[in-house]
């Protein structure tokens, strides 16, 4: 049918979208639907969904019953600015549409659609400039700055082309430069062992002071779809970079790009369209823990994911949050916008005109508090996507940064505190969620940021000790933006944690739960102990305890003993009630045989002797090696297997 030719539902299936748009484009001027539906997809698909426009419009007159086609056809008119088109299609669209995922973006373009005078009449202070001197007719984009040197991703040196978009591979190049002044004769692609000229290497992070790469990039030169971009690292000795690894946190039957890192570095953000996510690509966080592996993935939930793609975050030397995304109300097609956390909750922001268009504007950066980079496939650029410069002049731009510092400690035999090292520090927010974790060295010394007016848990773990919280608060601890004079200042909170070592059979007194005269009730006080014991118990699943309980000697020991036994399973049922698993809590009563004050003659000193203890009978527990101080994460990474 097609002059020996593969089907165009066949070369779509196979990525091969600019081969069907230059083998079968003629088909726009017929009226089959489904042909001119696949050559839109070919566009969409290879990113120049503006040149979609035509195509789905055919399709759907066509009659081509694709949910798709009326969300991606609005989107094809948005990017060409036909705005009032897109709103009409849209609101056509929804009462048809069957397919729930299209129903939600179809209702969230429409809501974006309808904020966007508000975003055109929203003052901005930002200023833009294409940066000219390192742009080409290719694809200049992801820009990251270390160390007076300019990383960014570009097909500009041809060569083999990736059959997807009809356009050269992409390399990952540096070049030295002064802010936004570019040394040309510096520019360099980097080595062989990174750049490999049959797969498309992606937007890159840069830790550990420039010596730790992470970038994503095909697992092979074939054109198969987004299954095979995976986030991969490598690290910069001896004046080379070793060989990439493939990162832990890879998922291989999804899209695992666009990765970020924190100033500390140990903090990974990355965009994946994994099972389980909000719709498209949506953005996740790891922690990079004492071992050198990159644990406890967690998707950042609904207030930034939407059922469109959210891609390419930066997380800004006062933590904010900025990000692109199709799916929050935009202008176009990616738009960049700042997540700012206050009072508890994101507050998402689209950074509006002229940081943002029509087209695509993705890979915010910054460089200091007011300059950065980022890139844009807009008008009047040089080519394919370009890397443009900003200043912010904003006159109220001033910064407040809350840190919370402390140290995770243990009594020694003396009584004395030493710090417990190697321990998992995690910052929790008064609705259990948890918003940060961090992994202790030798001193036990940890840091987060915290935010205004909040309130927090903080949770410390290590094997062999009990794991702790202390609560920590912000509220009516911040201080007012208009009283300060610097452009930035740093508030710096400080809370120590104390932690016990679990002991086998040693007896730990809980504190205040007593028992009315010849009762057996858990009363209001005691079931507010009990309820800290249940959040002990679910902190460390290892522990297995006996609860026992006590009476005072005001009665016959027969009596007491049976008192005492039925207090015990009066507070085992309490826990069993609250969650905790009935093969982990032992009930024991000991009656007046352990008092601890003798001849007690007050009621206080009876209510004393009615007292509940527990010990640990058992600890399961896995044996984790001793980490070597001396060596810092980023080198376990590669020493370790960390598949």
């Amino acid at each position: 049918m097609f002059n020996g030719c593969i089907s165009p539902a066949t070369q779509l299936m196979k990525g091969n979208y600019d081969g069907m748009i230059e083998k079968h484009g003629k088909y726009m001027k017929t009226n089959d639907g489904i042909t001119n539906y696949q050559i839109a997809e070919a566009y969409r698909l290879s990113n120049r969904i503006k040149n979609a426009e035509p195509f789905y419009a055919s399709a759907l007159k066509s009659g081509i019953d694709q949910d798709d086609a009326y969300y991606y056809y609005a989107r094809s008119l948005k990017a060409n600015q036909k705005y009032d088109d897109a709103r009409e299609v849209l609101k056509d669209a929804l009462p048809k549409v069957k397919d729930d995922l299209i129903y939600k973006l179809i209702t969230y373009e429409i809501e974006g659609l309808a904020s966007l005078d508000d975003m055109y009449s929203s003052e901005t202070f930002f200023r833009i400039k294409n940066l000219e001197e390192i742009n080409t007719s290719g694809a200049e984009y992801g820009p990251v700055f270390e160390n007076g040197r300019l990383y960014f991703t570009s097909n500009r040196d041809g060569g083999k082309i990736y059959k997807s978009t009809g356009t050269p591979f992409t390399d990952i190049y540096s070049v030295a430069t002064k802010g936004a002044k570019v040394n040309l004769r510096t520019l360099t692609s980097l080595d062989p062992i990174i750049n490999n000229p049959l797969i498309n290497e992606g937007s890159l992070a840069l830790g550990a002071n420039g010596s730790y790469l992470l970038f994503a990039k095909g697992n092979s030169g074939k054109a198969g779809g987004t299954r095979e971009v995976n986030i991969f690292a490598a690290r910069y000795r001896n004046g080379k970079w070793g060989t990439p690894r493939a990162l832990n946190i890879n998922d291989p039957n999804a899209y695992d790009g666009t990765p970020a890192l924190n100033k500390e570095a140990n903090t990974l953000y990355f965009a994946s369209n994994r099972v389980g996510g909000f719709g498209g690509a949506d953005l996740y966080i790891a922690k990079l823990d004492r071992r050198g592996r990159w644990v406890d993935i967690q998707n950042l939930g609904p207030e930034i994911n939407t059922p469109g793609n959210e891609m390419f975050p930066f997380i800004s030397e006062s933590g904010v949050l900025y990000f692109s995304s199709d799916g929050q109300p935009g202008f176009g097609n990616l738009d960049v916008f700042k997540a700012t956390r206050i009072g508890g909750s994101m507050i998402i922001e689209n950074l509006g005109a002229p940081m943002n268009s029509s087209a695509d504007d993705f890979g915010f950066y910054e460089y200091n508090l007011t300059r950065g980079f980022f890139s844009s496939n807009r008008q009047g650029g040089k080519g394919d996507d370009d890397i443009y410069t900003f200043v912010n002049d904003d006159p109220d731009l001033k910064i407040i940064n809350y840190f919370l510092t402390g140290q995770t400690l243990t009594k020694d035999d003396g009584g004395g505190a030493i710090a417990v090292s190697n321990t998992k520090v995690s910052l929790i927010s008064e609705n259990g969620q948890i918003l940060d974790e961090y992994f202790t060295r030798e001193d036990g010394v940890y840091k987060f940021r915290v935010y205004a007016q909040e309130n927090y848990n903080i949770r410390v773990e290590k094997p062999n000790y009990f794991s702790a919280r202390q609560l920590f608060s912000t509220v009516g601890r911040s201080i007012r933006r208009d009283t300060l004079t610097q452009f930035q200042t740093d508030i710096i909170f400080e809370l120590d944690v104390e932690l016990d070592q679990i002991v086998i059979e040693k007896t730990i007194v809980i504190n205040n739960i007593y028992y009315d005269l010849n009762k057996a009730e858990i009363r209001t006080d005691a079931a507010f102990i009990l309820d800290s014991l249940v959040l002990m118990l679910e902190d460390n699943p290892e522990i297995y305890i006996e609860l026992g309980s006590h009476t005072d000697d005001r009665n016959t020991d027969a009596y007491n003993l049976d008192l005492s036994q039925r207090r015990a399973k009066s507070a085992v049922d309490y826990l069993i009630g609250r969650g905790i698993q009935s093969k982990r809590v032992l009930a024991k009563g000991y009656g007046e045989t352990k008092l601890m004050i003798e001849n007690a003659k007050t009621e206080a000193e009876h209510q004393i002797n009615r007292r509940t203890e527990f010990k640990v009978l058992k600890y399961d527990f896995e044996e984790i090696e001793v980490q070597d101080e001396s060596v810092d994460e980023y080198e376990r990474f590669f020493d370790n297997d960390n598949k």
